[in-house]
């Protein structure tokens, strides 16, 4: 029997009933908002999907098997991937031409054309895991005009590892009997953990950019990234096409 909520509005239980027959489609538009909008969610994507699994077994509370759940996942996660290149492919490099602000800043741009640098067009699929990173990957793509058949099929293999595969991981999990009692007894401190790890770390970052960006200002500087910087931020295409540099030697 499920306890009463510590936090009812961090409570899947309480989240998928509100949500109704809509649960699953909640579910995969943040997953799709994550990549396709540019848009950084407190909830963590990866504890999302491991707990939309996990419950999936449990009390099948999304109504269809796990199949159809995490393949719309996955699908949700691709299609994100595709609209968030489409918008940096069009918007090209004055997609960066705009203030320092949060999540959205030119340390986080440079954090992930380093992902880039490193591991070359498999980057896709790696960021899948990393949080920010996976945010602003299909737009550095797009930006630096990474071919569109090998991007999509990248974007393809990420978005089943991470999207159908951590759905997966948490519907096993729910046969391990006392790892499935201990998520289910203690969900609501696991999601505050977790959600709470992610706000502090969220809200530290965005706080530094902001005192950047204000000794910046009160130095007389501006925070605004113009033309020739935002053009700075675009990849070179060759990158997409580097063999991964996996012991971070620098040589690929």
């Amino acid at each position: 029997m499920h306890n009463i909520s510590l936090i009812p509005w961090l409570d899947p239980a309480l989240i998928i009933g509100a949500a109704g027959p809509w649960a699953l489609l909640v579910v995969c538009f943040i997953v799709f908002a994550e990549t396709g909008l540019l848009v950084g969610f407190l909830l963590p994507g990866d504890t999302l999907l491991v707990i939309a699994g996990l419950l999936t077994h449990t009390s099948n509370v999304f109504g269809v098997n796990i199949w159809v759940v995490a393949l719309l996942i996955a699908l949700a996660a691709f299609v994100g991937g595709e609209v968030g290149y489409l918008i940096g492919h069009k918007g090209g490099p004055a997609v960066f031409e705009r203030k320092e602000s949060g999540l959205f800043s030119r340390k986080n741009v440079e954090r992930t054309n380093a992902f880039f640098e490193r591991y070359g067009g498999l980057t896709v699929i790696l960021a899948r895991f990393v949080p920010i990173v996976r945010t602003f990957t299909p737009v550095a793509a797009g930006v630096g005009h990474m071919p569109w058949k090998k991007y999509s099929l990248y974007n393809l293999i990420g978005a089943l590892l991470w999207g159908f595969g951590l759905t997966m991981l948490g519907y096993v999990i729910a046969y391990i009997p006392w790892i499935r009692d201990l998520v289910t007894e203690y969900i609501d401190v696991i999601l505050l953990i977790a959600v709470g790890g992610t706000a502090v770390v969220t809200l530290w970052h965005y706080f530094s950019e902001r005192y950047k960006v204000k000794k910046e200002l009160a130095a007389g500087g501006d925070p605004e990234v113009d033309a020739a910087e935002a053009e700075s931020l675009t990849l070179d295409p060759h990158v997409f096409d580097r063999a991964p540099d996996v012991d971070g030697d620098g040589k690929h």
